[in-house]
């Protein structure tokens, strides 16, 4: 008869998340890698523009270039006229130069013409013939031009490290003529999903065995957080193929296992990650995802979550995410969170902090949770709230913060 090795101790989850924030030392590898692939990376140096931006004086309305002086007193009763010698588009360098007296047609963006030092709106103003314009309003000196330089000063460093990469700051890059930029390496995280039961979906089933889920799930939340998922086989349920299994992931910075930290004889991760490394804890007062093991083998950080799937994605959203973003260099995780009323009552486990998933339906918090091994607890679930270990009641109707996925 199996023997098993109960959890006689949990940790409360604030200290597990102390314990992982501790343990999560951020990557410090870098990589260079194009503007077109940058798109949530961290920079790693400052970005040096070489060049100012705008490189040149330009208009910033479509219009006319003219010497601002010309156009004082203008009004509607009292126009200024002038001369119009040429049209400048974008791309364009004017021929001319502009005197008093006299104006440029200037698209928007085009460089201001040499003699110009303002350009009035193309509202401002009235065709009067051929080559005659009428000024209605007075511009002052630079009004509506870009001066060179105003944008970015090259010798300047508008990005620095640290700075993640969002489109405005990809467009920085590319205004300063940067198409290669070096990044901090994204966290490689290991998952080995444990069990002779397991088989890859798309495999027959044969008796007693079930489709891996924690793989896929575990997967698309690393790669949502920073980080690359790197799948390996499963492993079977033995200490020579666990063992073999972390010894294969030498390049990793994180390991995840799924399954194998409960409390069956052949739940090894324990011993594994005891004989390789150190366990810092196996059990958090949570529910669901209570046997679940933290450790560090070659100061890499190893995981032991749940098999069943509910347990381990919600401890991948309280444990996994914090963790990894620290070590990804981005900022902290802060889930969009709406404030409803519960449509029903919820009896919760005293002494343990739980992950209680929802649906949103008519206004309303409707508990979605089934069990620890049901993803549809899950997948049929809009967000989900936590209620603290000290709260054994929610009463229908009381106002809850979902937090959405």
């Amino acid at each position: 008869m199996a023997t098993l090795r109960p959890i006689r101790e949990t940790i409360p989850l604030d200290e597990a998340r102390a314990l992982l924030f501790e343990a999560a030392v951020p990557i410090a590898r870098t990589e260079r890698i194009s503007i077109r692939e940058a798109h949530g990376r961290v920079i790693a140096q400052a970005a040096v523009s070489s060049v100012d931006v705008p490189p040149f004086d330009r208009a910033a309305m479509d219009g006319y270039a003219v010497v601002a002086e010309d156009t004082f007193g203008a009004s509607t009763f009292e126009p200024k006229t002038l001369r119009c010698i040429e049209s400048v588009f974008t791309g364009q360098v004017a021929r001319e130069r502009v005197s008093r007296g006299t104006c440029i047609e200037v698209a928007t963006g085009a460089p201001l013409p040499e003699g110009a030092d303002a350009v009035v709106m193309v509202e401002e103003t009235e065709k009067a013939g051929t080559d005659e314009t009428r000024v209605l309003t007075p511009v002052y000196p630079r009004q509506h031009v870009a001066r060179r330089g105003t944008d970015i000063t090259a010798g300047l460093a508008p990005l620095s490290p640290g700075d993640v990469l969002n489109p405005s700051r990809i467009g920085a890059l590319a205004a300063m003529g940067i198409i290669n930029v070096d990044v901090f390496a994204r966290p490689r995280v290991a998952i080995l999903s444990t069990g002779n039961e397991i088989v890859d979906p798309g495999e027959p089933l044969g008796p007693g065995q079930i489709y891996d889920i924690n793989q896929f799930t575990l997967a698309s939340i690393v790669g949502a957080h920073g980080g690359v998922a790197v799948v390996y086989p499963t492993v079977a349920d033995s200490l020579p193929a666990l063992t073999a299994a972390v010894t294969a992931t030498e390049h990793d910075d994180v390991l995840v296992f799924s399954g194998g930290s409960s409390v069956g004889e052949r739940d090894l991760i324990i011993d594994v990650i005891g004989r390789m490394g150190e366990v810092i804890f196996h059990g958090i007062a949570v529910k669901p995802g209570k046997p679940t093991a933290f450790g560090r083998i070659d100061r890499r950080p190893v995981f032991g979550m749940p098999g069943y799937a509910t347990s381990c994605l919600s401890n991948a959203y309280m444990l996994l995410v914090p963790m990894l973003r620290r070590m990804a260099r981005l900022p902290e995780y802060q889930p969009h969170a709406v404030r409803l009323p519960l449509s029903r009552r919820i009896v919760s486990t005293t002494g343990r902090h739980q992950f209680y998933t929802v649906r949103i339906e008519n206004g309303s918090a409707v508990p979605a949770f089934k069990a620890s091994g049901d993803i549809t607890s899950m997948a049929q679930a809009d967000g989900y709230i936590e209620i603290p270990a000290q709260t054994d009641i929610v009463e229908a109707g009381e106002m809850v913060d979902v937090k959405l996925f």
